[in-house]
Order: structure tokens, then sequence, then C-alpha cells
């Protein structure tokens, strides 16, 4: 942060200081102060109640609406409604404070985040932090947004020719469309930098001076935002598989995920090919990627029926760069590339539960869509505009990433979208945040990780070496990367340098 930037933080600070105590900061006289636009929200008495969830209920959670200006530049203007959840301290005694979170996405769900990140933290955590649960800003139940796509995914494969590119742009096109019907100028205004002021509020709300913060995947870059906009009011922050903030967004940040997952699918190649009595996909790496390449190929000429659902080639990538976030998942992946054989070879199929997910969401929109996630992308990043610039990307990805270099370089709804009414947040600061991260990332990558940890100079990071795993606390277990999260958020022990943890 430059000495202009942190001098008119400290004039904003001032400013609020002002308007609360009715002093004019800088002077020994009392002067009436304007009224501050944001008191009414300030203000507000939350209702707490039953989440009528159940996750949360059983964990002796409540929840409760707070509202919020949709545009915090005309808080007299429309307002939006943000849910929270709150698991009380287990010691009002050993109470620190309150802890936030964010569980990724963006556009994901964190109202009962929570109940799993509480499960990893020691009974010494518990007892020391109210653990918020949040649903961003037109997400879940906050708000949310649903443009009724008829797709519910907004990010796709190019898929494997010209013609193929030029469907994916045209539907790209009428997402984005879509959204300016229902939402118009509402759209610029669901950004990280709101979902940060939201926190700020809801901190006030919540009676707490400062919080700490557990975000993993994009919540580590709302993480960082908040750190950036609101430095004084941060405590502990650990953020956990990092978002690179420089190349954050629906471009930059996807085309690093072709080669991390190019990498983990070699990986998976070898375990399946050592399983070729058991998958028949193939008894070597090559002969196994052949197979799946053969299928994105066939899936483009005539798409291949999986149950109820039409595969094609745009909607099977997705297949394998779901399943390769997590390592434990190989078996997974291997069956279901199988099933999609099967059915391609003309065999009756009826998709597992977890296939069947992929294919509701990205085929049928179904619970709903996923626009919340291009809603937030949109508002706090510009991209290139010209479909053109994506299919020479697509093209010079194809020889070194043959499976997910259309999915990485492909054009989003973005591309047709309202520019944001803010420029992008430059992270650049020395607060303390603890960052953990494994080399094998294939959602934010391990030079993510590495370009956060120079932007937040103040920073340290602890790296899970030759595991490709995309979100570590509560969901992988490793007593090095907990002992550091732990240790940070119970006692406050950051550690003196950059450090390396290996497998269990």
């Amino acid at each position: 942060m430059t000495v202009d930037r942190l001098r008119k933080h400290k004039r904003r600070a001032l400013t609020v200081l002002a308007a609360v105590t009715g002093i004019l900061a800088g002077t020994a006289t009392a002067t009436a102060a304007p009224a501050d636009p944001l008191a009414r929200f300030q203000q507000q008495d939350l209702r707490w109640t039953s989440c009528a969830d159940p996750r949360l209920d059983p964990a002796g959670a409540q929840c409760a609406d707070v509202t919020v200006p949709l545009n915090y530049a005309d808080p007299a203007g429309r307002t939006i409604t943000v849910a929270i959840s709150r698991i009380p301290a287990t010691d009002p005694g050993q109470r620190r404070g309150i802890m936030m979170s964010n569980s990724g996405g963006p556009g994901g769900p964190g109202l009962d985040f929570m109940v799993e990140v509480g499960a990893a933290l020691t009974p010494q955590g518990r007892a020391a932090y109210d653990l918020i649960g949040m649903d961003p800003r037109g997400v879940g139940r906050s708000t949310p947004i649903d443009c009724g796509w008829p797709r519910g995914f907004g990010l796709e494969s190019a898929g494997t020719d010209a013609g193929a590119y030029a469907e994916s742009v045209a539907r790209q096109a009428e997402l984005a469309a879509r959204c300016a019907g229902v939402y118009g100028g509402d759209l610029p205004h669901y950004s990280t930098r709101n979902t940060a002021r939201d926190m700020d509020l809801i901190r006030g709300l919540l009676g707490a001076d400062r919080i700490s913060y557990y975000g993993t995947s994009y919540g580590t870059y709302l993480g960082a935002v908040f750190l950036q906009m609101f430095p004084a009011r941060a405590d502990r922050f650990v953020l956990d598989s990092a978002v690179d903030p420089v190349r954050y967004g629906p471009v930059d940040m996807l085309r690093s995920m072709g080669p991390a997952n190019e990498a983990a699918l070699d990986l998976w190649a070898d375990w399946t090919a050592a399983r070729d009595g058991e998958f028949r996909l193939g008894a070597t790496r090559e002969q196994v990627r052949a197979t799946l390449l053969g299928l994105i190929d066939r899936a483009g000429r005539d798409p291949i029926r999986v149950g109820e659902y039409l595969v094609d080639d745009h909607t099977l990538p997705l297949v394998p760069y779901v399943a390769l976030d997590d390592p434990r998942n190989y078996a997974l992946l291997a069956g279901q590339i199988r099933q999609i054989a099967d059915a391609a070879d003309g065999t009756p199929v009826r998709p597992g539960p977890e296939l069947d997910v992929i294919f509701a969401l990205t085929i049928k929109a179904l619970p709903h869509d996923n626009s919340a996630q291009l809603a937030i992308m949109c508002a706090d990043v510009n991209v290139p505009r010209d479909p053109a610039w994506y299919w020479r990307n697509i093209e010079a990805a194809r020889p070194t990433e043959p499976v997910f270099g259309a999915f990485a370089n492909n054009i989003s709804p973005c591309a047709f979208w309202a520019p944001p009414v803010e420029p992008m947040t430059t992270v650049d600061n020395a607060l303390p945040a603890l960052i953990v991260q494994s080399t094998g990332d294939t959602r934010t990558t391990y030079g993510a990780a590495r370009a956060m940890r120079e932007a937040l100079d103040g920073s340290r990071l602890v790296t899970l070496q030759d595991v490709p795993i995309h979100a570590i606390f509560g969901r992988y277990p490793n007593s090095c990367v907990y002992g550091a999260i732990n240790s940070y958020f119970d006692a406050g022990t950051f550690p003196a340098a950059d450090y390396t943890c290996r497998a269990d």
C-alpha cells in the first residue's frame, strides 16, 4: 500500500470517528458532523432465529438476515439481505472474538461452512471464537441471483473445432443477456469489494473491533481484499489454497488451471493404467489419455447419451475437471469415464450420483443455475471482448493441454457483460496472514499462492508438498498443515519463515 493510500485510509477512518463522536478530528472545538449515510445499516437490530438447516441446527447455530445497501455509493437506494449464521464460542471466558469465513467459488454458499471448519479446529479454537458463516450477497439465502439460464454452469469447454467454439460464443452471449435482462444495472454491485464492505458492516453489528478469518479458494481473494480495504479490522487471517490477486478472474485465473489439470490428469492416468483389468481404459498413461480424448471427440461429433443426458464436447471435459481437485477421487473418475465409454458404445447407462450432479447442473440447470459465480467475477474484472482473442489462445493451448486447454482458455459470459463500476483491488500490504497451499492444486495453482505471498509481504506460506489437493483444512487431514493453522488461531503463533509439510 502506498503512503498516499495509507493517508487516505487514515482520513476515512477519522471521518467515521468524527461522525460517531460529533467531534471534528484534529480540532478542539465540537462541530456538528454530517449524518453518516450508513447509520441505518450500522444501527439495525439483528433477529436471531433457528437456521432451519440440518447441519447448522444440531451445531447450536442461529441465523439472522442483515440488511445492506445494494450499492454502497448510494446507501439511500435499494437494499438487499445477507444471511449469516453464528455458532457461539464454547467457553465465554476464553472467547477472543469472531471468525468469519468464505467457502470459495465465487458464488459458493457459506452459511453452514463453519460446521466443517469448526470440526477441524482444536477445543481451544472452538472456545475462542464465535464461528460466523455467511452466504455472500447474491448467493444462497442472500437475495440470490438466478438468471434463469438453460444450462447451470457459466463455464464450459470451447469444444473440438471452430464450429463448436462458435456455439460456445453464442451460448455465453445468451447467458450474459439473460442476466442483464433480469438484473440490469444491479449486476455491477455484486462485487467482491461490496462483499468485503458487507463483512465490515457485519463485524460492527456483532460488536467486534476486528475479525479473524478462514477462507479457501476464492475466499482467499475475498480475505485479501478485506485486508486491503479494512486493515485495522483484521486479526488472524488464514488463506487456504490461494488465488493470485493479480490474475484473479475468468480469464487469467482459469488459464492457469490448464497446465495444472493436465499434470493432475497424468497422475490419474498412471493410476488408472495400473488398473486396466478393472477399468479397461488403457494399460499406459498414453492409452488412457487417448481413450479420454477419443470420447471428447466422439461427443463433439455425436453427443453421447448417458442416462437422460446428452453429453457433448463442451461438457465432457468438466467430468475430470471436477474430480481432479482431490487424489482420493481417482477410482471415482475412472469409473465415470468407464460409464461414459460404455454409453458411447451403445450400452444403456445410468450415471452414478456424483456424475448425475455434474450433468444436472451443467446440462439442465438443476437445482438452479450458478449465475452468481459469473455475476461476482464479471463485477470484479474487466475482460477482453473479442472472441477471436480467445480462439487464438485455445488453439495455442491444444498441443500441450489437449483435454483442458479448450476449457481453461474459453470465452465466458463476462466478455458480454457490462464493465465493472470499480477498479480491481490492488492487494499490496504487509499485514500478517497465514497461507497454506499444496503444490499440486488444480484450482488455485502453487504459483498463485506464491503470488499471494508476495502481495501480502507480511504473510507466511506453508506448503504441502507433492499432493494434488485443493482446500486442505477440514478436507484433507495433514498434521503439519493443521498444526500451523490451529497454532495461529489458538495462540497467534506465526511462523518465523515459510516452510514445507509432507503428506502424513
